[in-house]
């Protein structure tokens, strides 16, 4: 009898889960959650959706950053969220940027929700993609979940009721 095949809710993370800035966000006290994300992130969490961020960090690549900031930067929101009762099943990111080095990992290529999909075992009928750019809704799209496209910086909680 085959197992039941997990749901997931993949989100983009500058512009969605964090505030976009300017430039690339790389240290502590520039990483300001958005409004709304905490709230959403416990709704989708009750409706037992996995939740997994995929994030292009060509920062890295481009020298203006390290992939230690970058993880620093994920292992607190994975922190931050789990104090709030919210897991994070993974962090995905790609550190290549088109400038420096060719890579399939970077979205609007989608081999990052397609590792998530075969390390979690997810349907992806049953999962969404959210993100603020068409990068992020193409890479959905291509990896065959639904996608939600929302403004930078907008409250999650707008959109919430659009996941099943």
């Amino acid at each position: 009898m085959p197992s039941e095949r997990n749901k997931a809710v993949f989100l983009d993370r500058d512009g969605v889960i964090n505030r976009e800035q300017s430039r690339y966000v790389t240290h502590l006290e520039d990483f300001i959650i958005n409004d709304g994300v905490v709230e959403a992130l416990k709704i989708f969490r009750d409706k037992n959706y996995l939740l997994i961020v995929i994030s292009n960090q060509g920062g890295i690549s481009k020298g203006l950053c390290t992939k230690e900031e970058v993880d620093y930067l994920h292992l607190h929101l994975q922190r931050v969220m789990s104090n709030k009762g919210i897991e994070i099943s993974e962090v995905y990111y790609c550190p290549h940027h088109p400038d420096v080095t060719n890579c399939i990992c970077r979205k609007p290529d989608s081999q990052m929700l397609e590792k998530a999909m075969a390390r979690f075992n997810i349907n992806p009928l049953q999962s969404y993609f959210i993100g603020d750019a068409e990068r992020d809704i193409e890479a959905g799209k291509k990896a065959g979940v639904k996608t939600i496209k929302v403004e930078a910086n907008q409250s999650l909680m707008e959109v919430v009721g659009w996941v099943e």
